[in-house]
């Protein structure tokens, strides 16, 4: 492993960094199933960096409402396959890891991952232990729990609702890395739409975001999006589009938070 820690800083030059997502799951809620052989998630890829990605982002277990927990050898027995052939054909593309597990975390990293992307905020201290003692860039997101897996409420809860809970635990989740000593300068924070929230704190926690940076003393170059293909998109926009249908909606609200400063987007297709 490098002794020289990951800086997002040569990645955020030349226009907005677009991480594109490669679910190698046979659930995932936009395309699970499409990308499980190695061949379909190559030719995936492909698509992806020729459309502008910068970044990949493979992901095989599932975080959609009601999915099911994967356990770590089946979720690495997706993964290594198709990252071999990533590697392989695309050397010069980054690669990050979408795993919440200590243990997936530790091959990827063996086999050349970049950055790992931790939808549980590094909440796992075997995960945390892991990220302080290596060198790779992180993506720390904001999540709530519900046992094994996330807290899932009914979305269109009409409750009236503010993004003050929401940035407090997006502010919890700095302070954790931060007190494992873990630069800054290796972190991409991610306010994790949909996870745990309803549409009413999407929505407050969306009408934050121009002053989002100013509340988490963190700047927005450095916090990823991944509102791409989300409910949230075709709920605000009153259109019952399946996520497949929603690759404009999310061209849209990136645009949207280009404008206030952002320059990180996770997202499933690029226009």
């Amino acid at each position: 492993m490098s002794s020289t820690s990951f800086q997002w800083g040569p990645l955020l030059e030349g226009g907005p960094l677009f991480v594109g997502i490669l679910n190698l799951t046979p659930d995932s809620f936009s395309d699970g199933g499409r990308y499980l052989d190695p061949s379909a998630a190559l030719a995936q890829a492909r698509h992806l960096v020729a459309a502008g990605a910068r970044m990949l982002d493979l992901g095989a277990e599932s975080t959609r409402p009601g999915s099911a927990v994967v356990d770590a050898a089946t979720e690495w027995g997706r993964l290594e396959p198709a990252l071999a052939a990533l590697q392989e054909a695309l050397p010069g593309i980054p690669l990050s890891l979408d795993t919440r597990h200590a243990a997936v975390a530790a091959k990827g990293l063996d086999a050349g991952i970049a950055v790992i992307n931790d939808v549980a905020g590094l909440a796992d201290p075997a995960m945390l232990e892991l990220a302080a003692g290596s060198a790779c860039g992180l993506i720390a997101m904001r999540s709530r729990r519900q046992d094994e897996g996330f807290l899932m409420p009914p979305y269109d809860d009409p409750a009236p609702k503010d993004a003050s809970p929401a940035i407090a635990e997006l502010i919890e989740v700095r302070d954790r890395l931060r007190a494992a000593d873990i630069s800054d300068q290796r972190l991409l924070l991610d306010p994790g739409f949909g996870f745990g929230t309803t549409f009413a704190e999407d929505l407050a926690l969306w009408n934050a975001l121009p002053q989002l940076p100013e509340a988490l003393a963190w700047p927005a170059d450095r916090i990823c999006i991944g509102i791409s293909r989300k409910r949230f998109l075709a709920v605000r926009a009153g259109t019952p589009l399946p996520p497949d249908q929603r690759d404009a909606l999310t061209a849209a609200a990136h645009a949207e938070a280009t404008g206030w400063g952002y320059r990180v987007f996770r997202t499933h297709a690029i226009r």
